[in-house]
């Protein structure tokens, strides 16, 4: 069984910050796992990174995504 976007992006975050985001309501969530997606789709920086190493790729996003959320 595939795993949700969410399943996704909590997968690829640090043990802190997967508590954090975790304890999040549902819809925020799924917010902060859209954003992840639509980083991943975007930058074309991280299409280059994603062809050397998808998982670095996807916890930079993850990152990006979780500093303009406290910034």
């Amino acid at each position: 069984m595939p795993m949700d976007s969410v399943a996704r992006f909590l997968a690829v975050l640090s043990p802190g910050d997967r508590r954090t985001v975790d304890a999040e309501p549902r819809g925020e969530q799924e917010r902060l796992a859209a954003a992840w997606e639509s980083e991943l789709e975007a930058d074309v920086e991280l299409d280059t990174l994603d062809e050397l190493s998808p998982s670095a790729a996807e916890a930079e996003a993850a990152r990006r995504v979780l500093d303009r959320r406290e910034g």
